[in-house]
């Protein structure tokens, strides 16, 4: 029996919208911004920002190296949250319902700094509420030092959680991360970037 809900940030909460994340990037100055950004990981200093190897600080120092002058603070959460593209009202609802059904939430996203100052601020979803408000636990990458698709990212969930795998639904865009997931025994639901999971995702709970 599904008792927790574990869903990945961009690409289900939220619409990804990895283009207009390079060009406000290419807008700071980072040329080929391409070859450092991805929809699921990201490499060298994004990488190491987002798997807790480098804190906000040393990113922006190291960005301002790649770009050859002096980048802001606010520059940087400006381009790390070009990733979002919206912010769907119909997927907060349904987080709301499934809580008040009794399942607990947990978000698990690979994500850093930058991008979570928007998303656990009272901006976020436009009624003053931070991304916490719908959920009963957030692990996130930079915090937890690894990344998906890395299994030992899930397993430090479910011990933390005190649950089994079997008693859990994961929820990613990403086809790796479901693999990955799968493999070590959760339920696993792929919707595509974007796409509108919320009445689907009760397939999976009947």
């Amino acid at each position: 029996m599904i008792r927790t809900l574990i869903f990945d940030l961009g690409g289900v909460v939220l619409t990804l919208d990895p283009q207009q994340a390079a060009q406000r990037f290419e807008e700071l100055g980072l040329k080929d911004a391409g070859q450092y950004l991805d929809s699921y990981t990201q490499h060298g200093i994004f990488g190491d920002l987002e798997a807790g190897a480098i804190d906000a600080e040393t990113f922006r120092k190291e960005f301002s190296q790649l770009i050859g002058r002096e980048a802001t603070y606010a520059e940087c959460c400006y381009a790390w949250q070009g990733y979002a593209r919206d912010l769907p009202q119909r997927n907060l609802d349904v987080l709301q319902r499934l809580r008040n059904e009794g399942y607990r939430l947990l978000l698990l996203s690979n994500t850093n700094p930058y991008m979570m100052e928007w998303v656990l601020s009272d901006r976020f979803d436009g009624h003053g509420h931070g991304v916490d408000h719908y959920f009963d636990a957030l692990y996130l990458s930079y915090q937890m030092k690894v990344m998906k698709p890395d299994e030992r990212f899930f397993r430090r969930v479910l011990e933390a959680e005190k649950t089994w795998a079997s008693e859990c639904l994961f929820i990613d865009d990403g086809p790796r991360n479901v693999a990955a997931a799968s493999q070590i025994g959760l339920h696993t639901f792929c919707p595509k970037n974007g796409e509108d999971w919320t009445e689907k995702i009760y397939d999976f709970l009947k």
